[in-house]
């Protein structure tokens, strides 16, 4: 196979002149996107500049506190990002939406460090980092998906919740067909991506590894176990996260509250 190509400040400057390009196509199009795609390049170049020299420092540690600290600002980010786009009005949501990705996170990284990888030493930089932020993302945005469609829906439907409440039904009772609606909804990019994967789209981690010069092959096993992983991680992020939300809903007397 062929070795990783390096990309040089030549070919980086024609890369950037895509974005030149695409802000000098706004403009013409008179689309006011101009601020937004030249902000999105400088952060993005920033951003990715900076996350490159501290993964480097963190890979050539191995330290595990290291690696840990690198993954804890991950989790903190993605838990402020999703909070943001769900509500600041409901009680508790931050910890609820840390807790979700955080134990949904934690308990799919243990599962492939201890039964697929077999990493030695298990805190490895060089498949943790990379497969904590992979994780992070998705149960990031799954987070905000579900969060924001189950806080929306209960605050439009509280009629039909009172009506059930005073028909007899538990709380619980009252808003599972609401639960399950917005878990799905967390779930659908990620069902998405499994149903089309290496058919109409070749994900990241594929297309990095076959540029990297890894056997096709071994490579689309590789996103195979991100396409699982994801799953079972969103899958329980959307589940701990509207559990939480919904009793967060009620007083201890059974009654719905607005937010």
């Amino acid at each position: 196979m062929n070795q990783l190509i390096e990309l040089d400040l030549v070919g980086m400057g024609f890369a950037v002149a895509l974005m030149l390009l695409a802000i000098g196509l706004s403009a013409w199009q008179r689309l006011g996107l101009e601020w937004t795609l030249a902000l999105a390049t400088v952060r993005t170049i920033v951003q990715l500049i900076v996350v490159g020299y501290v993964l480097a420092i963190v890979f050539a540690l191995n330290n595990p506190w290291a690696v840990l600290a690198v993954i804890g600002v991950m989790v903190c980010i993605a838990t402020v990002v999703a909070r943001n786009r769900i509500s600041r009005k409901v009680p508790y949501v931050l910890p609820i939406v840390g807790g979700s990705i955080l134990i949904s996170t934690v308990f799919t990284l243990t599962y492939i460090n201890l039964l697929v990888l077999r990493l030695e030493p298990w805190y490895e930089p060089q498949y943790l980092v990379p497969l904590a932020g992979i994780l992070l993302g998705n149960a990031m945005n799954a987070a905000a998906l579900a969060g924001e469609r189950f806080v929306s829906t209960l605050n439009n439907s509280q009629l039909e919740i009172e009506t059930h409440l005073s028909l007899g039904a538990t709380p619980r009772q009252a808003t599972q067909t609401y639960r399950r609606e917005a878990i799905k909804a967390g779930l659908i990019p990620t069902l998405n991506s499994m149903m089309v994967v290496g058919v109409v789209t070749l994900p990241g981690i594929i297309t990095g590894q076959l540029l990297g010069g890894v056997d096709p092959l071994n490579a689309s096993l590789y996103q195979m176990l991100i396409m699982f992983i994801l799953a079972i991680t969103t899958l329980i992020t959307t589940i701990l996260l509207i559990q939480g939300i919904d009793r967060q809903f009620f007083t201890a007397a059974a009654q719905l509250k607005s937010f």
